[in-house]
């Protein structure tokens, strides 16, 4: 995503909007990829060189976490706790799909470079919503 499309996407004189904004994009690219590994599990699973069962597992976590994610940013005031909560959620993601590489997963070259790429997308939500939620704040 480009830094204009994103620098627009924050452009607003309500904060609150601007978070939701994020949370919002954050659910519908994460619900996009849970909804690709579900229906896809195996083609994908090969081409990333990930199991099809993990893939298929992770798929519905995230269709079920970007749900609650859209949720949240469906809301005129999302809770704090919960935008906290979200944050800290994608960096976990994040450390975990990195830590994956080295500990668990033997990816194939195109699984390399997808899942420190998804990392350093959900690490980059999370850094725009905890920027968000501090406007908010103050």
């Amino acid at each position: 995503m480009s830094a204009t499309l994103l620098a627009g996407f924050a452009r607003t004189a309500v904060p609150q909007l601007a978070l939701r904004r994020f949370l919002a994009l954050d659910a519908v690219v994460t619900t996009g990829n849970g909804l690709a590994y579900v229906a896809f599990s195996a083609p994908l699973g090969r081409l990333l060189g990930v199991g099809p069962g993990l893939l298929l597992a992770l798929g519905v976590l995230l269709v079920l976490y970007g749900s609650a994610v859209g949720l949240l940013a469906s809301r005129r005031r999302p809770p704090v706790l919960a935008v906290k909560a979200v944050v800290e959620t994608n960096c976990a993601w994040a450390a975990l799909s990195l830590v994956s590489l080295v500990v668990w997963f033997s990816p194939t070259l195109a699984g390399t470079v997808w899942i420190p790429a998804q990392a350093l997308t959900v690490a980059g939500f999370a850094l725009l919503q905890q920027l968000a939620l501090r406007s908010v704040a103050e």
